[in-house]
């Protein structure tokens, strides 16, 4: 296992189809990354959920997840389940995004999955941000499209479970769900880590990586 460091950026973007997206496949890297990075930026886009209960439950989610960061949420009103045919504004959106943040580190969906909104989203952004580290998070569910990812962050146990602890607090829509549950989050993670020789990690798809092996 290769252990690699982004330092500690002081930008970060945050892109989603959903509300709750984000906390599921990067949430437990938040708490990491804000915890130890006091005052970073963060600028997060959801694409859809605006103007409903959703919305103000991402706020108060993601609040939780960036403690201390200078938080920036943005939760648009495409309709859910329909990005496909809505990919002029979607688009549109992430390009608005783009013209006000030059992030360091993107978390975002990965065109693996198996979901069209998840997966559209994906695409869209390596041709908007076209220079940036974007790591791909993962989504459990039923669609059974959990692959092979390549980048792992180890988590600390008390992070894994402030993770679901959070979860399960901020989103209470989604409690219902048959997979929204501490089995699965955890049990997730505890695979992940597994596989980079930790108890609990998070795992995500790298795109490009440029390396510097001179170190200039």
């Amino acid at each position: 296992m290769i252990r690699l460091s982004t330092g500690r950026p002081r930008r970060i973007a945050l892109l989603a189809a959903h509300c709750d997206d984000i906390a599921i496949g990067a949430g437990g890297s938040l708490l990491t990354l804000c915890g130890a990075n006091p005052g970073v930026r963060v600028d997060a886009l959801v694409l859809t959920g605006g103007g409903t209960p959703r919305e103000d439950e991402e706020h108060a989610a993601l609040a939780a997840f960036c403690t201390g960061a200078d938080l920036r949420v943005t939760v648009g009103k495409l309709p859910d389940g329909r990005l496909p045919a809505h990919w002029e504004e979607a688009k549109a959106a992430v390009e608005e995004l783009r013209s006000r943040t030059d992030p360091e580190l993107i978390f975002a969906p990965n065109t693996l999955d198996a979901h069209q909104d998840h997966r559209g989203l994906a695409e869209l952004v390596p041709q908007v941000f076209r220079d940036h580290l974007a790591l791909g998070y993962e989504i459990v569910k039923w669609d059974g499209d959990l692959g092979r990812p390549t980048v792992y962050q180890p988590l600390a146990d008390e992070i894994a479970e402030e993770k679901v602890r959070l979860l399960h607090a901020h989103y209470p829509s989604q409690r219902e769900r048959p997979w929204y549950d501490r089995e699965a989050f955890l049990g997730l993670a505890r695979i992940r880590g597994i596989e980079c020789k930790s108890r609990y990690a998070e795992a995500f798809h790298g795109t490009k990586l440029t390396l510097d092996l001179a170190g200039g």
